[in-house]
């Protein structure tokens, strides 16, 4: 919906909403809302607690069609509003109060007898306080013939009240109300990650604009701006950094734990603290395009989108409902007219099974445990675009890894110098010069090097530059013709290569390096090695997966040697080398055959059709590269594979906890529905299993914050 582009006559408006505690009430809010005059289309996510409507309506509106909810709404740009402690709040005082009432009656009762109006008054007064807005919303649907949680209670209390039952009747009021407070309660805790990310980055800062200094909120803050940090502070906005050397603590967005080092022309990023020099940073995205506000964007997204058992749940419900009414019906009757059965404990029987039979464990089993395990996984570096990808992520028995900037570096660097005549020192400044006319990324590797020694490359003067197409390059120094290429360059040459030298280039490459010959039409004067850089984290990172019984390969563009020496020194349990894009495709389909689940993980650019093909595509460094976050179901925002085992872990625990919700949920019903059959169900037990399912599979759901890497 927040992306509609139907009616761009409207634009759609984003509220923020308090109280939303279950998925059946946010389905009613979004009909009351789509029902006010002026609105034309409205959606509610409930995983964020967010209402998008278009058309025109007021926040005075907006929380008259939450009114039977309680629910408060605000403009999504207001600050959030700190909720009062969880006791403290006012749709649990009237729970107070209607449980004073109970136990009071239930004392009076002691005293003059069940019998005694006093008893009973009080109890009346315990329903109507803790159940009149039970008692609206049940009533409207029953009008409508749509039976939810809201209409079994309404049936079931008043039924009681009508049989006698007025203790009881009042007791299933209190637990109902604490049941509901309870989901309410658990509800904001698993949002509370999600809000904590939007106070990460400061809402003003003080921006520089011409030679006039201002402090300015970050929606008056333009593209362009000079925003100066000072240390201790926060970044508000997203931007390049023009003046001043400091170490960033980026843990906010990228979940690593050790600050990097910024200086001029880095890029940066809203909600990273700087912690050392003064900073000038000049603006490059407006607030609403940070990388902060996509992934916060993005991660409500992912709340809104269904996991695929939540989606059976809710299919389920939808007839579950109005079987157990009938059910409970049947059960009213039937003893009585067939078998002789009292009118009074069959009626009774039947309230209890339209208790014990309410969906509240049930229908909030998935989305308590979504919503907290992609907010875990938020607050830790690690985007997950919805429920579906997270049950994915736990059911994976396979991990693709691309080579060149994932499991390594991507950024080759010189490993080895090997000198056979002459000066190192000059050799390198040769070589880096007449590199510096070449477009082969190895050339980079050995001007860097040269730079990095101190060796002025602009000293030496080139003539008669000339690429030789896939072998090297040639160029007179001081009247005399060098080749830098490869050793197939030499061997054309040269006719062959000198045995010692030709066993250390097979030496090295073994090694997984490339060699770069430098040389003249007679000699060879050295070798150079250049190797892109492992990450410190592959190892450690492939080990871990190997341990979770993932199975890992290794896929490159790179020829069949060099991905051999580092797929071994990596420990990955397959290679396959010389791929081009459309092979990795077919790789990834030919590996979905074999094993259903199945993800790649790539820097989003060159590896975005086998991320697509793959059953969860997880891509590298969502931070700053826009196309990760795009294309991929899952992103780590740190570059760094370290978090992928994690998100494994999560992703498994939150399909255990989804299934064990499920299943408990069901089990306890079934158990409680036997207890018809002797006649041993009452309303007080009905309740406790209700209650009890919703507060365990609520509970069980909260495990999830505690998963730590």
């Amino acid at each position: 919906m927040p992306n509609n582009k139907a009616h761009l006559e409207e634009e759609i408006k984003t509220f923020r909403v308090q109280g939303l505690s279950c998925t059946n009430c946010a389905a009613t809010f979004e009909n009351n809302v789509k029902e006010i005059p002026g609105v034309q289309e409205a959606k509610v996510n409930f995983g964020a607690s967010k209402v998008y409507v278009q058309g025109n309506t007021t926040i005075e509106e907006l929380e008259k069609a939450g009114a039977f909810e309680n629910l408060k709404v605000r403009d999504e740009k207001e600050q959030i509003i700190e909720r009062e402690p969880f006791w403290k709040q006012k749709e649990n005082i009237k729970v107070y109060i209607s449980a004073l009432l109970l136990v009071i009656s239930w004392v009076l009762g002691e005293r003059l007898g069940e019998e005694h109006f006093l008893p009973t008054i009080g109890y009346a007064a315990s329903i109507l306080i803790g159940g009149y807005s039970l008692f609206i919303t049940g009533l409207k649907n029953l009008s409508r013939l749509k039976f939810d949680m809201n209409t079994l209670m309404t049936i079931a209390i008043i039924g009681a009240a009508i049989i006698g039952e007025w203790g009881e009747g009042a007791t299933v009021v209190i637990l109902f109300a604490i049941s509901e407070a309870l989901e309410r309660y658990s509800m904001d805790k698993a949002r509370q990650s999600i809000e904590s990310l939007m106070d990460i980055a400061p809402k003003e800062a003080l921006i520089r604009r011409g030679n006039e200094e201002m402090t300015l909120h970050v929606d008056d803050i333009k593209v362009g701006d000079i925003m100066i940090v000072k240390p201790g502070q926060k970044l508000a906005m997203d931007g390049l950094v023009v003046k001043g050397t400091s170490t960033l603590n980026q843990a906010a967005i990228t979940g690593e734990s050790v600050p990097v080092t910024k200086t001029a022309d880095d890029e940066v990023f809203a909600g990273t603290l700087n912690e050392e020099g003064l900073l000038e940073i000049k603006v490059t995205k407006r607030v609403e395009d940070t990388t902060l506000s996509k992934i916060i964007h993005l991660v409500e997204e992912a709340q809104a989108e269904r996991a695929p058992s939540q989606a059976f749940v809710d299919k389920f419900a939808k007839y579950y409902t109005p079987a157990i009414v009938i059910i409970a019906l049947l059960i009213t009757v039937i003893p009585p007219l067939l078998f002789g059965g009292g009118w009074s404990e069959w009626v009774y029987q039947g309230l209890a099974v339209l208790v014990v039979g309410c969906p509240c464990a049930l229908v909030v089993s998935t989305p308590v445990a979504v919503v907290t395990a992609i907010g875990n996984a938020a607050k830790n570096g690690v985007l997950i675009k919805g429920g579906i990808h997270l049950e994915e992520a736990g059911s994976l028995k396979a991990i693709a890894f691309d080579k060149t900037g994932t499991l390594t570096k991507g950024i080759p660097s010189v490993t080895d110098i090997v000198t056979y005549e002459g000066n190192e020192k000059e050799l390198i400044t040769i070589t880096a010069a007449i590199e510096k006319g070449s477009q082969h990324p190895l050339a980079s590797a050995i001007i860097r090097e040269a730079e990095e020694n101190g060796l002025n490359l602009n000293s030496v003067s080139i003539e008669e530059f000339q690429s030789i197409i896939g072998k090297g390059v040639k160029a007179k120094v001081k009247n005399k013709m060098y080749y830098v290429g490869s050793p197939n360059l030499f061997e054309e040459l040269h006719g062959s290569i000198e045995s010692g030298r030709k066993q250390k280039i097979t030496e090295m490459q073994m090694q997984g390096k490339t060699v770069m010959v430098l040389g003249t039409e007679k000699d060879i004067l050295s070798l150079i090695a250049v190797a892109d850089e492992m990450r410190k984290s592959s190892k450690e990172v492939i080990s871990k997966l190997n341990h979770l019984e993932v199975e890992t390969l290794m896929l490159t563009g790179d020829n069949q040697r060099t991905a051999a020496a580092i797929g071994k020194q990596v420990g990955v349990s397959d290679i396959k080398a010389d791929l081009l894009p459309e092979d990795k495709l077919n790789f990834i389909k030919e590996l979905r055959g074999k094993h259903q689940s199945v993800a790649m993980v790539g820097d989003g650019v060159n590896d975005a059709p086998a991320l697509a093909a793959s059953t969860v595509g997880v891509a590298m460094g969502g931070a700053g590269t826009d196309t990760a976050l795009e294309t991929a179901d899952i992103a780590l925002m740190s570059d760094d594979l370290s978090k992928l085992p994690y998100t494994i872990k999560l992703s498994r625990k939150a399909l255990t906890i989804i299934k064990q919700n499920i299943t408990f949920s069901l089990a306890i019903k079934a158990l409680a529905l036997l207890l018809v059959v002797p006649g041993w169900l009452t309303l007080w037990i009905a309740i406790f299993a209700d209650m009890g399912a919703t507060l365990l599979v609520t509970l069980n759901s909260l495990r999830l914050l505690k998963v730590k890497e």
